[in-house]
């Protein structure tokens, strides 16, 4: 018989697209929903007919046929949910970031090397077809060797509700941060950060912040390496962008400029106007069990029958949603470790807490804390 993990997703905004993923994985039960709102929760549950519904995350953590949660809450609330479900003896898969303080990620760390529990940050561009098909390249060798990696997530936020408001850049850092340090399977060793910009005076003080823009380096450890990455969030005019650039010694990768073009490869050696061309990247949705497959495609899903429960799968995250959630699973059918897993994920997640610390300090270098290393 296929194994299967009985899934709770908690937090049912963005989180509600994983309902049907994980109802038609194999190794999934589509078991448990959790949010404080009611009549949300009851609409969406009905819809697609999960009985066991929450709208108290402790009361969902005192459920014993709950093997995992998938969290996907505001950012402030990961950390002490992730640390709670631990504690409950359940596996945890969250969204980004792992946590807003380094502290906090280092108690996750222990709490999974004490109690042999697994967990998971869902970071989307590491999963993402961009990704996927750099990695193809890499590691079939046609890039040759890695010489330097760059990302950029810049986005718009004004308007955003809660704790959005002069939010520090690279306090959300693991989309440039996950890619860089995932491709060549390196942890960041130190970073170093400027500042640059200012945002409205009204937004500074909320955070004690006043970059508009923040540009980190980061040394990969035991490795030549390095990456750069570019984050803004507040009065910087860019289309929104998620973009990585690899070059190599044979090939580069270059992210489309603007959101609807083709990628870019660059091969070293051809005559001058035949070193770049567009390029089609593919789905790898062959990677995943066919029931989940479709959820790879751009496009929006009409679940059920019901037009008011419809969304949009894949076209803002690479088509990366049923490939977290086929890793997150495939690791605990298989017993070993998810990727990225608890220290990994520390690691990625600390470079941004440290990077905005660092451009506070006037770009003073920042090392990253040891027990954050995999290697």
């Amino acid at each position: 018989m296929t194994k299967k993990f009985r899934a709770a997703i908690v937090g049912l905004g963005f989180g509600a697209e994983f309902i049907p993923i994980y109802q038609r994985h194999p190794n999934a039960e589509m078991f448990a929903i959790c949010q404080r709102n009611k009549e949300s929760l009851d609409k969406i549950g009905s819809a697609f007919g999960i009985e066991r519904r929450y709208t108290e995350y402790a009361d969902l953590l005192k459920d014993p046929d709950v093997d995992f949660v998938h969290i996907n809450t505001p950012i402030p609330d990961h950390a002490a949910m992730s640390i709670a479900a631990l504690e409950a003896g359940k596996h945890v898969a969250c969204t980004v970031p792992m946590a807003t303080s380094v502290e906090d990620c280092k108690r996750i760390v222990d709490l999974c090397a004490k109690t042999g529990l697994r967990y998971m940050m869902m970071e989307t561009v590491v999963f993402s077809r961009e990704f996927l098909f750099v990695k193809e390249l890499y590691q079939k060798g046609e890039l040759g060797k890695l010489q330097f990696l760059q990302a950029s997530h810049q986005q718009d936020m004004d308007g955003w509700p809660g704790y959005w408001p002069g939010l520090p850049p690279m306090y959300y850092a693991t989309h440039c941060v996950g890619p860089m340090l995932g491709l060549p399977r390196k942890d960041a060793e130190y970073v170093s950060c400027f500042g640059s910009g200012t945002i409205r005076e009204e937004m500074i003080g909320i955070y004690n912040s006043p970059f508009a823009v923040e540009t980190a380096h980061i040394k990969l450890r035991n490795s030549d390496l390095s990456a750069r990455i570019i984050r803004s969030l507040f009065d910087t005019a860019r289309q929104y962008r998620e973009s990585i650039d690899v070059y190599g010694t044979k090939k580069a990768f270059e992210w489309p400029l603007i959101e609807g073009e083709q990628a870019v490869i660059h091969t070293a050696k051809k005559p001058e106007h035949e070193i770049a061309a567009r390029v089609e990247v593919p789905d790898y949705a062959h990677l995943l069990p066919a029931g989940i497959r479709p959820f790879t495609q751009k496009g929006v899903y009409d679940l059920e029958g019901n037009e008011h429960l419809s969304f949009t799968q894949g076209g803002g995250h690479g088509g990366s949603h049923p490939h977290l959630v086929h890793e997150f699973l495939s690791a605990l059918v298989e017993g070993r470790e998810p990727w990225p897993n608890a220290k990994q994920s520390a690691n990625w997640t600390c470079v941004g807490i440290l990077a905005h610390e660092s451009a506070m300090a006037g770009g003073e270098r920042r090392d990253l804390p040891s027990w954050s290393f995999s290697e």
